[in-house]
């Protein structure tokens, strides 16, 4: 198998149940208490639930097990990009595959929720809703380069809302994969025209480091554009195989495989999509 395999599961708003509460820690439960919009927690129990349920079966551990930390880097507090806590929590036996081999990410919009996974390499996932209310004019000026600017511009005024959220699910997805996030600006990071296989074109100059990284087009429903982006720091990309979490193409949302551009050439990404409605559902509390 080439390039960089990625696991990705697709759930939805409507997906947060009550008895996906008993999956939460206590930091997660603090939050998800806490948060007042009924949406945002109920994104927030599904991501959580869904991370929790896929790589509780990856590491060979019951779901409300899985060592996840959310660690703010400029104040510590427990509001950070989620991430597996490397060391043991325990003298039980090691985790299988090893926690440092496994990297994921979660991303939401509106009713979307979706979590990537991927061993041998950090993974960036992003979502956007199409039918979003999304002020194109402004919002480009703000994540768009000097020439990426220009060139959304040139196109029709119809064309311009999907070109620019291609554009930023890719950036937001390479962002993510680095663990940056949005503190480096958009507008420092270039991208490939949205009709061209996705590659970055442009690096901000406040990387320290730039790990070679790999891009695949994604839609949900066939119609919310996402991108997945795989930033390699060390051993290349193996398969991600989950017991049970697998289901035939087409049953649920954007699901079956994916070859992402470059498939089947050095730096390539695959993506497998997983229902990750279905998963959630089959836990039964």
């Amino acid at each position: 198998m080439t390039g960089h395999p990625v696991q990705v599961w697709w759930a939805r708003l409507e997906d947060a149940r009550p008895g996906l509460r008993t999956l939460l820690d206590p930091v997660e439960h603090a939050r998800y208490e806490s948060t007042v919009d009924p949406a945002g927690r109920g994104r927030f129990l599904v991501g959580c639930a869904l991370s929790r349920l896929v790589l509780g079966e990856l590491l060979g551990l019951p779901p409300a097990e899985v060592p996840l930390r959310r660690v703010c880097p400029r104040c510590g507090g427990p509001h950070g990009k989620v991430h597996l806590h490397r060391a043991p929590l325990s003298d039980g036996p090691p985790a299988t595959p090893p926690l440092h081999d496994l990297s994921f990410s979660v991303t939401h919009s509106g009713a979307l929720i979706g979590v990537a996974v991927c061993r041998g390499g950090e993974v960036g996932l992003d979502v956007e809703e199409s039918h979003a209310d999304v002020d194109v004019d402004s919002a480009a000026r703000a994540a768009l380069s000097d020439s990426e600017l220009t060139a959304l511009y040139a196109r029709p005024a119809t064309e311009r809302q999907p070109a620019f959220l291609r554009t930023w699910t890719r950036k937001e997805a390479v962002l993510k994969a680095l663990g940056v996030g949005l503190g480096v600006p958009l507008r420092e990071l270039e991208v490939s025209a949205p009709e061209q296989p996705p590659a970055v074109l442009g690096w901000p100059g406040r990387l320290a480091t730039r790990p070679p990284t790999s891009m695949a087009d994604l839609y949900v429903d066939g119609t919310h554009p996402a991108a997945v982006a795989v930033a390699v720091t060390g051993a290349v990309a193996v398969p991600v195989a989950v017991t049970g979490a697998a289901e035939e193409p087409g049953e649920g949302p954007g699901e079956g495989p994916v070859s992402g551009p470059g498939e089947g050439e050095p730096g390539g990404v695959r993506v497998a999509l997983h229902d990750g409605s279905r998963l959630l559902a089959s836990y039964n509390r």
